[in-house]
């Protein structure tokens, strides 16, 4: 029996590495761009401003590509372990950092696939996005069928949890369209509110200022003095709200894709291995890793925090640019 062109997209991906795929039709998300204006409103974005400064692009996709016809929506799943069995020292890392940089992993895979869908389609026009273009990629996820966004604001599948890195294609094609995932599968359940040291968290709405990802990662300077003293441990984002959902306990599934793998220092280095990592340490170990991110000043910085004194013996403590 000959495939649509649709399925062939699908095996392609799958073959990809891609554990989810999903269509959806390219349209007008007024009510998500309430929400996101909303959600900008009270601060709840912290330093990110970024979002804001791309927030109509964000909440309406003709907008960023005026073109836009057809949304594939893909999801690879991560998950390479819990930090209390994985990650060697006390100080964590959260799990979608212990290997290489997602963003290289899924563009790469992505640009694959729409090299395929330009060998089997005339004139098709694309883009490929993967969490840094101005695309709410959980809607899109969600009406292309993949999963629903639980209380902690991250998707959630039926089969993977949240434990997915999310990526779409925009096409200026139309194709045929999946049904959206129409459920809210969460119910009662508020573990993941519960769980949150910082309390970031309130049902299916994300303060960055309180949240410890944010807080480790992008923001800048000391930690607001509420919040210092409740890291848990990690230095590199969090996963708290994650580990404690019923839906990762249950469903989750070791990645077998060779680049999520945590890297040995994350696997073997002590508490004090970490605290005396020194700049040229740091480069090394987070080359290709989304680690870099923080700077060796920003982890440093998390490390001394979590080790609850004021300074740290480091025979290369100055961060060399």
């Amino acid at each position: 029996m000959k495939l649509s062109l649709v399925q062939k997209i699908k095996n392609v991906a799958i073959n990809l590495g891609f554990q989810k795929i999903g269509i959806t039709e390219a349209q007008p998300t007024p009510k998500e761009h309430q929400r996101l204006n909303v959600w900008l409103t009270a601060g709840n974005q912290a330093e990110m401003h970024w979002i804001e400064k791309r927030k109509e692009e964000r909440g309406a996709i003709n907008d960023y590509f005026p073109e836009a016809k057809s949304i594939i929506s893909v999801g690879m799943n991560y998950f390479t372990g819990l930090s209390r069995d994985v990650v060697g020292a006390e100080l964590n890392f959260s799990n979608y950092a212990w290997g290489d940089d997602y963003h290289l992993i899924l563009k790469e895979r992505l640009r694959k696939l729409l090299a395929y869908i330009k060998q089997q389609t005339n004139n098709v026009q694309g883009l490929v996005c993967v969490d840094t273009s101005p695309v709410m990629e959980k809607v899109w996820a969600q009406r292309a069928g993949l999963g629903w966004q639980g209380k902690h604001t991250n998707l959630i599948s039926r089969d993977y949890g949240s434990w997915l890195f999310l990526g779409e294609l925009i096409l200026d094609i139309e194709l045929e369209y999946d049904q959206p995932f129409a459920d809210d599968l969460c119910g009662t359940c508020t573990a993941c509110i519960d769980a949150c040291p910082t309390k970031a968290l309130e049902p299916y709405l994300l303060d960055a200022r309180k949240c410890i990802s944010y807080l480790t990662i992008e923001h800048q300077g000391e930690f607001p003095e509420e919040y210092a003293d409740k890291l848990n441990g990690w230095i590199y984002g969090c996963d708290i709200c994650q580990e404690v959902c019923p839906w990762n306990m249950k469903f989750a599934q070791t990645s077998t894709e060779p680049g999520f793998r945590a890297r040995t220092e994350i696997e073997n280095w002590s508490r004090s291995d970490w605290e005396n990592m020194s700049a040229n340490e740091f480069r090394r170990i987070f080359k290709i890793s989304p680690v870099k991110r923080a700077k060796y000043s920003g982890l440093r910085r998390n490390i001394i925090s979590n080790s609850g004194r004021n300074g740290i013996t480091n025979t290369d403590d100055q961060e060399n640019h």
